[in-house]
Parts: structure tokens; sequence; C-alpha cells
């Protein structure tokens, strides 16, 4: 099973070519969606945040109270490597087992929609990195339009981040959302097209067919990645 990493910048466009893929009955693994199950009252994640910041982080109802969690990591970088030490470990085993779900189900491949998948590291694990691209001046315009910011309040919001002409360099296919959303529907349908004539073979069937060789193509793609 192919597993593709989709990933860009802020108001690049990644959630709409995800809302896309969602149209071709594409199994998506949203990154963003995951990080506010494993929190939830009774999990494993949320207790150990309990127990790192206190009670005074939960609301009446048991469930986190992110504004003040928030305010507590956003000025102390240790509070927040703390933090992402108990909530990404959490995030990336659901990632595995819901890919696992997809490959037990018999899907030829699945997309893991994820913001940070360079930054993270998680790039070296997939077996294709799609990057949707628009440039920085439309970055910030669409910023601005969204959230109302200034100039200046967007521009630090894009400076903070990995620029996303730096990601376009880990990219095997690159997405671009600079025209319309039918424009950029197209490019999804020619990708899902290709990716579909791809998956299509003998080798797909022999992989799910025979798990160890499915684990040995996997592993030697993830070899690749880290020599």
């Amino acid at each position: 099973m192919l597993v593709v990493g989709l990933t860009g910048g802020i108001s690049t466009g990644k959630s709409t070519v995800s809302a896309i893929l969602k149209t071709h009955h594409i199994p998506i693994i949203d990154a963003d969606v995951i990080a506010r199950q494993v929190v939830q009252p009774h999990t494993r994640a949320l207790r150990k945040i309990t127990r790192a910041f206190g009670q005074d982080i939960l609301l009446p109802d048991g469930t986190l109270d992110r504004k003040k969690l928030g305010s507590i990591v956003f000025n102390d970088e240790e509070k927040r490597k703390e933090l992402n030490g108990i909530v990404h470990p959490a995030v990336r085993w659901r990632m595995v087992w819901e890919v696992v779900g997809c490959w037990l189900r018999g899907e030829k491949w699945c997309v893991l929609d994820v913001p940070l998948l360079i930054e993270g590291g998680l790039w070296r694990y997939v077996g294709l990195v799609v990057v949707v691209y628009c440039s920085a001046d439309i970055q910030l315009v669409r910023l601005m339009s969204r959230d109302g910011s200034s100039r200046e309040e967007a521009s630090a919001r894009l400076n903070s981040q990995m620029p996303i002409s730096s990601k376009i360099e880990y990219a095997q296919l690159v997405i671009d959302n600079s025209g319309t959303r039918a424009e950029l529907a197209s490019q999804v349908s020619v990708f899902v097209h290709k990716v579909e004539q791809s998956v299509s073979t003998p080798r797909w069937l022999l992989c799910w067919l025979i798990p160890p060789l499915g684990l040995l193509c996997a592993g030697w793609t993830v070899l690749g990645r880290l020599l």
C-alpha cells in the first residue's frame, strides 16, 4: 500500500486539497483531527498532560482547556517541548494504526495529512511526499483575508514557520494552488489518476497478499530516505 504524505504551509490550501481528495474517496488520515482525539477525556495522553501541568488545565466537564494550556506553553520553550513529548508520540502511534487499518481493509493507498510532515521528520516514512504550494505573497494575502489580520501580524506568522519554498525540496510532487479552486481540483484529479494507475499493479496485490513482502517494500522505501 502506498502511503502519501500531504503537507503545505499556512494558507497554501492543504486542507482544500485534502477535502478534494475525500471526494475521490481516498482515505485521509488527518493529524490535526487525531491530535484532538488523543487528548479526549480518559485517554492516556490527557492523563500525562494533567500530571505534568496540573488539574487546572481541565474544564469542568473533564475536557482539555486548550486556551489555558496554550497560555502556559506559549512563552515557555521547555513546557512546550514537554507537551509535544506527550502529544506527538500519541498522534504518531494513532496514525500508524490507522495506516494499518487501511492496509487491512485492502486500500491501495492512503494520505497522511500532516502540517509538520517535513519539520517532524515524518516525510522519511512515507512513499510519496506531496507539497501544496503557492507563493509567499499569495500566502500573505490569503492569511490576511482569512484571519482579518494586519500585514505585520500575518508576516510574523509566516516568518515563524518553515518557508514553503524549503518544503518543496522534499517533495516528489508539488500541487500549485496559485490559481482558482477549479484549477486546483483539476490538478488533484490528475494526481489521483496517476497514483491509481501506479498502484493498480500485480505488485500491490502481492504485497497485500504476502505481508512480509509488503513490509520489505516499505522498509526499502524508508531505508532509501534515511541514507
